[in-house]
């Protein structure tokens, strides 16, 4: 059983990692093309969403998707070789092209 320390550990893990996806797809929407992303690019802008982007910039957006994959991470070190592939995964979200 998991003690209730390292259920906050991995709670915070997804939180993390699940706004860092989204700042990620936001940008995506509006660097990437359709054929890229596999669906209709630039929807968010065209539905005038207030996206991270909209609000922060792409630059600023990158930025804040980064410090969440390295907060994410830095909540596993506890765990060890054990969370490899959730670390795995956390690099993959803020590195993927579609």
């Amino acid at each position: 059983n998991a003690s209730q320390a390292n259920l906050q550990r991995l709670s915070r893990y997804a939180q993390n990692i699940g706004l860092a996806f989204q700042i990620v797809d936001d940008i995506l929407d509006i660097t990437a093309t359709t054929e890229e992303l596999g669906k209709t690019a630039r929807k968010d802008i065209e539905a005038q969403k207030a996206t991270y982007p909209a609000i922060w910039g792409l630059e600023e957006s990158r930025c804040q998707a980064q410090k969440l994959i390295e907060n994410a991470k830095t909540e596993l070190e506890v765990f060890g070789e054990k969370a490899m592939p959730l670390i795995a995964l956390a690099d993959f979200i803020v590195s993927r092209s579609n």
